[in-house]
């Protein structure tokens, strides 16, 4: 191939980021083909929503399946550019004056036939120089690092968000000592203080842990430039380049990727709580019961914990059945206290809905007239939930006994833990214009 059709044929296979042939290439929604570790740093650091860095159209997936036919395309032009770069001296065995064309993978060098065949070399495994070269490209070290998924800052909650979640709890705090005329105000100002110091010390840590990801995340990109650097130099440059990467490998397996943290405030019992409220308990006769083994309402919120980037589909354990069942009464006014048992539940969402809700089918996490406490296990890792709005609840999950407390007229559902006397949240400044059932699903393995 003549030098002016081979540049022609390069260009043509030259990822637009880097300005080198392609290495994985992959082909994204618009068309346009880049690098995959390329265009991995790019959207790491341009986030989201992801373009294309050529035409900027927004990419909808955010993965995507190596371009066979580009990267055997960009093979041959890394072969065809070696050929014609590499001096005719480097590729000359001084010893046997014969083409250096065989890779010793046990001494990491270049050999000719003759060498290969040699005492020294003859036990080894050997291979032609481009296809261990090509491996070496896309071989363990450089899937080392990249796989190796920077910490995902976006993940890690943000202090702000934080102080504004503790900012409502103060309010569900307050409200609930305002409505038992005999709890002590000197006991609402301690928990309110407790709170508020728990809350700065959390934030402390989320701060740190933001700068410990950054920085680890940086030098992560710094490794991830490096060798996709290296994999881009002449066949016979790479191969005998390959002794730094052990190095670059034991680097990347030294560095401790952190833990985002997971706040998870304290909640304090509050004295007397639990008495005064059974005074309004009434006794939940259930009707409508059902086992399912889909529940979307618990799907839906399992999706939106994934987020974007996750798998898009429901990982719940195939053997996973859900227990549904609705009161057979309707509240309309008035205040009532009724408690559920969850001991033993991986997933649940206890609370209110309409009757419209209760009567669909598709039981979904945005319909309107619902009123919920939800509860989901993902790893080892249980997150609650309210629907109204859809807002995480920075506390440790009930273990038993959770109560609810319902002030149709005030627009006001609590739920209790019961056994610590402790208020778990509350849903405030609701609208509730329709009657209300209580609504009871659990999840067992």
């Amino acid at each position: 191939m003549d030098s002016d059709t081979l540049q022609v044929f390069q260009s043509e296979l030259t990822c637009s980021i880097c300005m080198n042939c392609f290495l994985d290439p992959v082909t994204i929604d618009c068309g346009h083909s880049f690098c995959r570790p390329c265009l991995s740093l790019c959207w790491e650091e341009g986030q989201t929503p992801r373009s294309c860095p050529e035409c900027r159209g927004i990419s909808e997936r955010p993965d995507f399946k190596t371009n066979i036919v580009l990267k055997r395309l960009a093979s041959l032009a890394r072969q065809a550019r070696a050929d014609h770069d590499q001096s005719s001296e480097e590729q000359i065995c001084v010893t046997h004056q014969e083409a250096k064309g065989l890779f010793c993978e046990a001494d990491q060098t270049l050999l000719c036939g003759s060498c290969s065949e040699g005492p020294k070399h003859a036990a080894h495994s050997h291979s032609p120089i481009h296809r261990a070269a090509e491996e070496s490209r896309v071989g363990d070290a450089s899937r080392a690092v990249w796989d190796l998924e920077a910490p995902n800052i976006s993940n890690v909650l943000n202090p702000l968000f934080l102080q504004n979640y503790v900012a409502l709890r103060k309010i569900m705090i307050t409200v609930q000592y305002q409505r038992i005329p005999l709890l002590l105000h000197e006991d609402e100002k301690l928990h309110l203080e407790a709170l508020e110091q728990e809350a700065k010390e959390i934030c402390q840590q989320l701060k740190e842990s933001v700068f410990t990801m950054t920085q680890q995340g940086e030098s992560l990109k710094e490794m991830y430039r490096e060798l996709t650097g290296m994999c881009h130099k002449l066949d016979m440059d790479l191969l005998q380049s390959l002794g730094s990467v052990p190095s670059c490998r034991s680097e990347s397996e030294q560095l401790h990727v952190p833990q985002p943290v997971v706040p998870e405030l304290s909640v304090w019992p509050i004295p007397g709580l639990i008495d005064w409220l059974r005074q309004f308990q009434v006794y939940i006769v259930l009707n409508n019961e059902e086992v399912t083994h889909h529940l979307p309402v618990l799907e839906d919120l399992r999706c939106l914990l994934a987020g974007p980037d996750g798998p898009g589909v429901d990982d719940t354990p195939p053997r996973s059945k859900y227990f549904l069942a609705w009161g057979a009464e309707s509240f309309t006014s008035g205040q009532h206290y009724w408690e559920v048992d969850v001991a033993g539940c991986c997933n649940w969402a206890i609370g209110l809905c309409n009757d419209s809700w209760a009567r669909e089918s598709d039981m979904t996490l945005d319909s309107k007239g619902i009123f919920l406490l939800l509860c989901i296990k993902e790893n080892s890792q249980y997150s609650l939930f309210t629907s109204f709005p859809l807002l995480p609840q920075y506390v440790k999950k009930p273990l038993g006994q959770v109560g609810m407390f319902l002030d149709y007229d005030g627009g006001i559902l609590s739920f209790i833990d019961v056994a610590n006397s402790s208020l778990i949240c509350s849903l405030l400044y609701c609208s509730f214009s329709s009657p209300l059932k209580p609504f009871l699903c659990s999840g067992y393995p």
